[in-house]
């Protein structure tokens, strides 16, 4: 994954292909979350089955000082990808990158995990430490983004994908800081942004106050629910569940219609699953998903 991600004419062509197949109305980046941490010399494997793992995780103060500024030479393969797509695309292309919690939290656990017990351990019992790490990380977070918007991108989105293991003051008092980091400095930058995470139903309003134009909603949390909980002048995304795409079809369209319902045309929503989609699902039941939602439901 990681040699088609530095081959900007393959990373082009992955990027391209379900907008050719689909009929989306965006492309998003083909690239991985933690393309900047390796970017700024971090020992990262993806594991097939696992993800990303982390050669010699963060215990101590004292590893934040392997975490260098990110450099747009460093990432240039990245923003040559952008580039070559800008000039392909008859849709917007949307860009990305991970969270700072989500990023700290596979460099202090080593890789993925189940209950996040070591990360939640150093922001609890070194709040010092666990600033300086969250901040750190995201000055990368935001200059990958603003790498990305340089070379064309017209929106970025922000995935604090573990981010849901935490509780509301958790996130409020640990990450929220950070997070809003991110948004802050990409204000500038005059492109639409967007916050996703899973499981966090009881995190909507925080994140959105971290200052995204867009907020993700998984599947957990109905999309007329989520719009009461994230108040006006915050659009949505989502949030079908990406299970519904193995079931008959029958079953997914009543899905599609009443997550459409729901919304009840209100402007603001970007249709989507809800996380990403699973492998055995098949293309042609997402570009019926794809033509359902044109259509209007």
């Amino acid at each position: 994954m990681f040699d088609i991600i530095g081959t900007p004419e393959l990373a082009a062509e992955v990027t391209m292909q379900p907008v050719r197949r689909l009929g989306v109305d965006a492309a998003i980046l083909f690239s991985d979350i933690v393309v900047p941490l390796k970017a700024v010399g971090i020992d990262v494997e993806l594991k097939a089955g696992v993800g990303p793992v982390i050669d010699s995780p963060f215990r101590t103060a004292a590893d934040i000082d392997r975490l260098r500024p990110l450099e747009p030479d460093d990432v240039a393969y990245v923003a040559d990808t952008v580039r070559i797509l800008v000039g392909q695309l008859d849709v917007p292309l949307i860009g990305f990158a991970g969270a700072p919690f989500t990023l700290a939290s596979y460099l202090v656990e080593g890789g993925p995990s189940r209950t996040y017990a070591r990360t939640k351990s150093l922001m609890y019992s070194d709040p010092a430490t666990w600033k300086e790490l969250l901040s750190t990380l995201a000055d990368i977070t935001s200059a990958f983004l603003r790498v990305q918007v340089d070379a064309g991108a017209a929106a970025v989105q922000v995935f604090d994908s573990w981010a849901g293991a935490l509780s509301p003051d958790d996130y409020q008092q640990g990450v929220l800081p950070a997070s809003s980091e991110v948004f802050d400095a990409l204000a500038d930058l005059d492109v639409p942004t967007i916050h996703f995470g899973v499981n966090t139903g009881e995190l909507l309003a925080l994140m959105a106050d971290a200052g995204p134009d867009v907020v993700g909603v998984d599947w957990r949390v109905p999309i007329d629910v989520a719009r009461q909980r994230l108040g006006p002048g915050v659009a949505v995304q989502g949030n079908l569940d990406p299970a519904v795409c193995l079931t008959p079809w029958d079953a997914i369209e009543a899905k599609v219609r009443d997550i459409l319902a729901r919304n009840a045309r209100r402007p603001g929503h970007i249709f989507n699953l809800g996380h990403g989609v699973l492998p055995e699902t098949d293309p042609d039941v997402l570009r019926r998903i794809v033509e359902l939602v044109h259509t209007g439901g």
